[in-house]
């Protein structure tokens, strides 16, 4: 059984619908990928140690990601350093804006970790674009369907 994690923060919804149709695309897997969704003031040191794959969910306020997801990342970083290299990972963002404030500081924060991104970055624009949800479940698709068949 294969370990995602998904950390997330929202707090107009919108985020957090993203995140549960990311979800419901990951439970097709079930069988073979074990999934711990939860909101980034909830995730910790051992859930980022425990996943084998990582879905990142924010929007974008002031330009910038939430402050519970960069709150989740600070707590992490140091005592993580070395331990999470190559970690296969993947973001989603609400915003209202344009989300590449938000993009490239979770980027350049996962350089920093070492992280492998593996899918590109769905970016929400105006709260729910249409398609979002859809996009969002197969971002959890993909994200599960890589690590089932080991391709990450």
């Amino acid at each position: 059984m294969k370990h995602l994690l998904l950390v997330w923060h929202s707090q107009s919804g919108h985020t957090q619908r993203l995140a549960d149709a990311a979800a419901e695309g990951i439970g097709e897997f079930a069988d073979e990928v074990e999934l711990r969704m939860l909101r980034a003031g909830e995730a910790g040191l051992d859930d980022l140690l425990w996943a084998q794959g990582l879905l990142l969910g924010t929007p974008e306020n002031f330009g910038y990601m939430s402050g519970m997801l960069k709150d989740f990342l600070d707590r992490t970083y140091y005592p993580a350093q070395g331990r999470t290299v190559g970690l296969p990972w993947a973001v989603f963002i609400s915003c209202d804006n344009d989300g590449s404030g938000a993009l490239r500081a979770i980027e350049r924060i996962a350089t920093g970790y070492g992280w492998r991104r593996v899918a590109e970055p769905l970016i929400s624009r105006g709260g729910l674009a249409p398609g979002a949800l859809a996009q969002a479940r197969e971002l959890g698709q993909t994200m599960a369907a890589g690590l089932a068949l080991g391709l990450f």
